[in-house]
């Protein structure tokens, strides 16, 4: 079946930010979707809260600092 501009462009709207990460990988070499490893440190009290969320949300500490800096990117 042979895919039109309107399908085609349906396709890049519903995927952009995995084209996007693509584009960015053609142009770099970079793989913006790999996880690497950063030590950073950290006080005890925020520590504590972090794995006080862990627990209740059944994620790991790294994917729930994940999330809040993805929040603040977005916003």
């Amino acid at each position: 079946m042979p895919l039109n501009k309107k399908i085609i462009r349906k396709i890049m709207n519903e995927n952009k930010e995995a084209f996007d990460m693509l584009e960015h990988y053609d142009k770099t070499r970079e793989k913006l979707w790999a996880r690497k490893r950063i030590y950073i440190t950290l006080n005890a009290r925020i520590i504590n809260g972090l794995k006080e969320m862990r627990i209740k949300s059944g994620k790991p500490i790294s994917r729930i600092i994940e999330d809040a800096l993805s929040n603040i990117e977005k916003n």
